[in-house]
């Protein structure tokens, strides 16, 4: 008796020490990098160990990226004992070699699934095996799991993901679980008890109307989002050549308003200047990963133009003015009126514009504001992105 007293308290024991591990990740949204939006099915050893590799020679790493994530298409069937099996074609030395090529770098490696039975590419899901595929993750080395929601039939997703979860806990890793459910079953309402990250929309495209339609739905859920739980509009679709470099710019911008995860999805080994500019903008990148982990919220919209307000720490914050229309709309900002801004579910008290220099995080350079307000160009799908920085 006294025997299974003792296993039940060290299975407890352990499987709670792993909860603990598990709630401890993703204090600022992840950042670093997926294989889908480029390569689709296209993927093997030799593109990610190479986007390993550019993510430190590029200067990603230093930038704060960090994990390079295997998509859909890498898995190709079970064996005899149902443990999921690689593509030997494209994966001839196993998962377990990339990963542990990626460890050797200083990054972490992730890994997809699907709820489903079988993955949208229609390669095998985690359906029925949750526990099984998180050991074998656990043991390969995995540090971020996404999760898709593909030929789920009548599951329900609260309880699916769940499960997932808990055989992460049982696996006793640490793994970054972060939930692609599309938003179909709100899942910003039940999920921050569930994983780190949840997509709340359908999949990205590289166009400038499917990109800011997906922003559009963002709006509200600020509330939901917070240290080790985001909202998840989908990954950067920056580099990838459907958009302008101007509309690139606003597409990173907004996300790091957003307080989204950071997952580039570009050819890290071809990066031009400009989208290298734009993906290591440290500035832009540091609104994003503030510690007190709020989601800007849109304080103003008056149709084409929108401001959009985030709050950060040490009582700082930034402003993001945005021009969705075609053509450049000049105003006459009142930098005030942007410090003091609040919603009904944040409260602040009057702060001083004396107190704060206004600094402009694109142009990389502080303004000169006579009185409180400045005239303002912004050019069409742009963005005007500014911190108000304790003196």
């Amino acid at each position: 008796m006294k025997k299974s007293i003792l296993f039940i308290s060290l299975v407890f024991f352990c499987l709670n020490t792993s909860a603990q591990k598990f709630i401890q990740l993703a204090k600022t949204p992840p950042m670093g990098w997926n294989s889908w939006n480029k390569y689709g099915c296209n993927v093997s050893d030799t593109l990610i160990m190479g986007m390993a590799d550019a993510m430190l020679s590029s200067g990603m790493k230093d930038a704060g990226y960090e994990y390079i994530v295997i998509d859909d298409c890498w898995q190709i069937s079970r064996d005899e004992n149902g443990e999921i099996v690689a593509d030997k074609d494209r994966f001839p030395q196993g998962i377990k070699y990339v990963a542990d090529y990626v460890h050797s770098k200083g990054l972490k490696f992730g890994i997809y699934s699907c709820a489903g039975n079988k993955t949208c590419a229609g390669r095998p899901g985690a359906l029925g095996h949750e526990y099984q595929d998180a050991r074998t993750y656990a043991r390969w080395g995995v540090d971020y799991y996404k999760e898709d929601w593909c030929n789920t039939g009548t599951q329900d997703a609260k309880s699916s993901y769940s499960n997932m979860r808990d055989a992460l806990f049982a696996a006793g890793r640490p793994i970054v679980f972060s939930l692609c459910e599309w938003g179909s079953n709100k899942p910003w309402e039940w999920a921050g008890e569930v994983g780190h990250l949840w997509r709340t929309t359908g999949d990205i495209v590289d166009t400038w109307n499917i990109m800011i339609g997906i922003f559009d739905q963002e709006k509200g859920l600020a509330k939901y989002a917070g240290p080790g739980h985001w909202n998840d509009p989908d990954m950067l679709e920056v580099g990838n050549g459907g958009m302008t470099n101007e509309e690139y710019k606003t597409h990173f911008s907004l996300w790091c308003m957003l307080a989204a995860p950071l997952i580039a999805g570009n050819d890290l080994q071809n990066m031009t200047q400009e989208t290298k500019s734009i993906l290591l903008n440290k500035e832009i990148i540091a609104l994003d990963q503030d510690t007190l982990g709020k989601q800007g919220f849109c304080y103003r919209d008056n149709g084409d133009y929108e401001i959009w307000i985030k709050a950060l720490s040490n009582g700082e914050k930034a402003a993001c003015l945005l021009n969705r229309g075609d053509e450049t709309k000049s105003l006459l900002v009142d930098f005030d009126l942007l410090l003091n801004a609040k919603d009904d579910y944040w409260t602040s008290d009057k702060y001083k514009i004396e107190n704060y220099k206004v600094r402009d995080l694109w142009e990389h350079k502080y303004l000169t504001v006579k009185g409180m307000s400045k005239a303002v160009d912004i050019a069409p799908h742009s963005v005007k992105v500014y911190r108000f920085i304790k003196k």
